[in-house]
């Protein structure tokens, strides 16, 4: 009998080393993980849109020529699809001053 109770000993202190050992071993490298900062989360940037055009009224200074380029300028957006017939006829009301 005191040949088992000796192995079980052993094998008990075998088994609380390894734990303890192991114990140890995870902490350091769970401060280690903790230590190391991630690196910052990489996103596009936001995309960069235009302004919608301003179109001044007719009444300020707004020569036959600028009208006419505006409304050339209107309807290529219109035809681009950047506008809508909506959008295009209150944009066109508001050039033409009325």
């Amino acid at each position: 009998m005191p040949g088992l109770l000796r192995g079980l000993a052993r094998t008990a202190l075998v088994a609380g080393t390894a734990t303890a050992v192991s114990n140890r071993v995870s902490r350091r490298q769970a401060g280690r993980w903790a230590a190391e900062e991630p690196p910052p989360p990489q996103y596009a940037p936001p995309p960069q849109y235009a302004p919608p055009p301003q179109y001044a009224p007719a009444g300020e200074g707004a020569g036959a020529g600028d009208t006419i380029a505006q409304l050339r300028e209107l309807g290529e957006l219109r035809s681009q699809g950047v506008l809508t017939e909506q959008e295009f006829a209150d944009q066109k009301r508001r050039i033409l001053g009325g």
